[in-house]
């Protein structure tokens, strides 16, 4: 025999579910709270769009949230829609029924779902995970509404009766649990308002019952019916003397005397309802788009330059995205992209909608059409996202290139700071790639920026399909006027994501090589030897046999070349792909193996056989003083490269002492 029915759902096995996993932190009840009441005005304002409510003259729309630090309580109230006995047994009393879609639903022809923030109808609930017991004092807006008063002490059953409230709207007060008291602390209030409620679409004000009276002086034309005068200020006219026509000296009146009124402090509203990129681009300047920055990320470092995003279809999405300029030797390369739901905070870098690469800016979205899961902290797993995601890469790419294609002088300007940016989007986004590829910049030697295009044409006489480049300026100096000599070109790329970008770059060119200009010596610097230069290859053994000996290291690779510049006595080069591992695993300290296991593994001891000091090598064969010799020119080959060992500086500092003394002597 089988049978059908309704499932139903308990609220002593759900409710605790609801107070420890639905939220992931607990002072988001607030966000929940305060967005129920700007809801609950939002839908108000639309009935008296359509001609269905009349909203009395003196009466501001706000939210008003009221802490008590002695009494351990906080009161949101709201002057939106209030709630019948039927409503509240219908939104409140029957978990997940969400009052916003029933609303939506009822007026689906008449009014957009524009700022109607609740989805779930689950936001209320989220008071439970801070208070022992909670109340709702609301009054409908509807005429001959009667107030209605409901409590439930720990969520799982409740009271509802008539109540006493005499203004519509809904006030939600929570009596904290002993773990949640910080919560009724005024500061602590303000800093998670301003968290997650900053740009919410009503006006949210906060008031601690508890603090003293806080003043201030207006003029006279600028009091309102609104204000409590405390004490009336009169200021007496100013005078000074003055000579008339007679030459005689009397009193002459210069400001009228003036009246002042002392009065309550105006209460300021917590949050803008307007936020930035809620404008249109062409309404906002330079300085508000600055102002908001310095607002939101409490940065005073100005910006670089910024994004405004404004779409409505296929989806809503408005947003300001920033390039912040970073100092990459001392900052985190970090940003923080704020996602909002139609004004309301939902969470920072969520990476389903801001591209990895993207996280590196600073920025605020906006996007109401977002697949919000029911704690609206995360996004649900859709298609539509992946499209939000793909739009902001195509408006950054279509920035970046208009820039350089239009403003060319400024783009190399900003070049320096979002390089960064811009190489590991390509790394991390094929179609970013694509869209920037004609716009990546390589600064040179000469501090010139070059595209890759340009930067195979300045060195295609000599080197076909090379670029070299340059990781530090100090280190690589010997090398680099070497280069200068010879008429040769190189881009500097000081920066640690540039390794895995060149190596992005060979990949997608055929052919295309990056070397490090210390990576090998050509034919360039060197004089031409014939294969079957008999005294050539002896020198080369000797010279060879003689370093080893000397620096007591048979494994170490040393080639004898006759270099153009006899100034050059040794030098050190690393073949790129060792280097470039080396720097992998310095970076990635990968599977925890240490860098300098590989030791001088691809290092090469080039000795200028046309050099005087490796000459008196040669002549004078092995003694003390060859020995020293070859030491001191492995380590200025060391020192050229980069720099030494504490052992071995120590070595290099006594044993220069020593030659300078012996030359000494020796005069």
């Amino acid at each position: 025999m089988s049978r059908t029915g309704n499932l139903s759902i308990n609220s002593e096995n759900i409710f605790p579910i609801i107070k420890k996993w639905l939220y992931s932190d607990h002072d988001i009840f607030y966000r929940e709270l305060v967005s129920n009441g700007s809801d609950a005005i939002t839908k108000l304002k639309k009935l008296e769009l359509m001609g269905e409510y009349t909203k009395p003259e003196d009466m501001e729309y706000k939210v008003q949230v009221t802490v008590n630090p002695d009494d351990k309580t906080i009161a949101i109230t709201d002057n939106g829609l209030g709630m019948t006995e039927a409503e509240v047994e219908e939104y409140i009393n029957q978990i997940a029924f969400s009052g916003a879609q029933d609303f939506l639903e009822k007026y689906k022809d008449k009014a957009n779902e524009d700022q109607i923030i609740g989805h779930f109808g689950l936001g209320f609930y989220s008071a439970f995970m801070v208070a022992d017991k909670v109340t709702i004092d609301t009054l409908s807006y509807k005429e001959g509404s009667k107030p209605v008063h409901w409590e439930s002490e720990g969520g799982l059953t409740f009271e509802m009766k008539d109540g006493e409230k005499a203004e519509q709207g809904t006030t939600i007060t929570l009596y904290l649990n002993e773990d949640s008291y910080e919560f009724s602390n005024e500061y602590r209030a303000r800093e998670v308002l301003e968290k997650y409620c900053s740009f919410m679409p009503v006006p949210i004000y906060l008031n601690n019952e508890k603090a003293e009276p806080q003043y201030e002086t207006i003029e006279k034309d600028e009091l309102t019916d609104k204000d409590t005068i405390i004490e009336t200020i009169v200021e007496p006219a100013k005078t000074e003397e003055k000579e008339n026509e007679k030459g005689e000296k009397e009193t002459v009146e210069t400001e009228p005397a003036k009246e002042k009124y002392k009065i309550l402090k105006r209460p300021v509203a917590l949050n803008d309802t307007t936020p930035l990129w809620s404008k249109h681009p062409n309404e906002c300047t330079d300085e508000e788009y600055r102002d908001f920055y310095r607002k939101v990320f409490h940065d005073y470092k100005e910006p670089l330059f910024w994004i405004h995003l404004n779409m409505d279809y296929p989806f809503n999405l408005k947003g300001i995205l920033y390039f912040p300029k970073i100092n990459t030797e001392y900052d985190s390369i970090e940003g923080t992209i704020k996602l909002y739901n139609n004004q309301v905070f939902i969470a920072d870098n969520i990476k389903e909608v801001i591209p990895e690469f993207l996280m590196l800016l600073k920025g605020a979205i906006d996007c109401p059409d977002l697949p919000l899961n029911v704690s609206r902290s995360a996004l649900q797993n859709d298609g539509f996202v992946k499209k939000i995601s793909d739009y902001i890469t195509k408006k950054v790419a279509d920035k970046l290139s208009g820039m350089c294609k239009t403003d060319r002088e400024n783009y190399e300007k900003y070049w320096d700071d979002i390089a960064p940016f811009i190489k590991f989007g390509c790394i991390k986004d094929e179609k970013f790639a694509e869209k920037m590829n004609d716009y990546i910049l390589f600064k040179n030697l000469d501090g010139k920026y070059l595209t890759l295009k340009d930067c195979l044409e300045e060195n295609k006489e000599k080197h076909e399909n090379t670029v070299f480049y340059v990781t530090d300026e100090k280190e690589q100096s010997q090398y680099i006027n070497m280069f200068k000599k010879e008429g040769l070109d190189a881009v500097i790329l000081p920066h640690s994501i540039d390794s895995p970008f060149i190596g992005h770059l060979e990949q997608k060119n055929e052919g295309l090589k990056f070397l490090r200009i210390d990576a090998d010596l050509n034919s360039t610097f060197k004089e031409e030897v014939r294969e079957d230069d008999e005294e050539f290859k002896k020198t080369s053994e000797t010279l060879t046999e003689t370093f080893k000996k000397a620096l007591g290291n048979d494994k170490l690779e040393i080639k004898v070349e006759k270099l153009k510049d006899e100034s050059i006595s040794s030098m050190l080069t690393v073949s790129e792909e060792t280097r470039r591992m080396q720097d992998m695993m310095k970076m990635y300290n990968m599977y925890g193996m240490d860098p300098s296991m590989f030791g001088g593994a691809g290092e090469t001891l080039v000795l200028n056989a046309n050099n005087k000091l490796v000459q008196y090598v040669l002549n004078h064969g092995e003694g003390e003083n060859t020995n020293k010799i070859c030491e001191q020119l492995y380590d200025l080959a060391l020192l050229a490269h980069g720099s030494l060992s504490p052992e071995r500086m120590t070595g290099f500092v006594a044993r220069t002492n020593e030659i300078m003394m012996m030359l000494a002597e020796a005069k």
